[in-house]
């Protein structure tokens, strides 16, 4: 298991312990963490799971693919930060991540 954090717009953290292998928002619909929609199921043919990573671990997360860059385009508020978390793979070298997220997904 590894710890993220979702941090909500407003600032209200929830830490929860993630199953490796799943992605960060697989864990975060796991837990009912609010702010991540996941209208398509994980298969980034949409950008309601956009957040924007802690910029402490953004060079430790796997870099986007062209597709990745392609939906985020379409997210509300990107930035140099952002990603889609259904493309992060949960592994013991993200054990603490924090992921902070938008003020609405489109």
């Amino acid at each position: 298991m590894t710890k993220i954090t979702y941090i909500e717009h407003n600032g209200k953290p929830h830490t929860i312990d993630v199953e490796n292998g799943l992605s960060v928002m697989e864990g975060a619909v796991q837990n009912n963490i609010p702010g991540i929609d996941a209208d398509c199921g994980g298969s980034m043919a949409c950008a309601t799971c956009h957040v924007y990573i802690d910029e402490k671990w953004y060079e430790k997360v796997k870099k986007k693919e062209d597709g990745e860059e392609d939906m985020i385009d379409m997210a509300f508020e990107p930035n140099r930060f952002s990603r889609l978390s259904c493309q992060i793979m949960v592994s013991e070298e993200l054990d603490g991540l924090i992921v902070n997220l938008p003020s609405q997904q489109t």
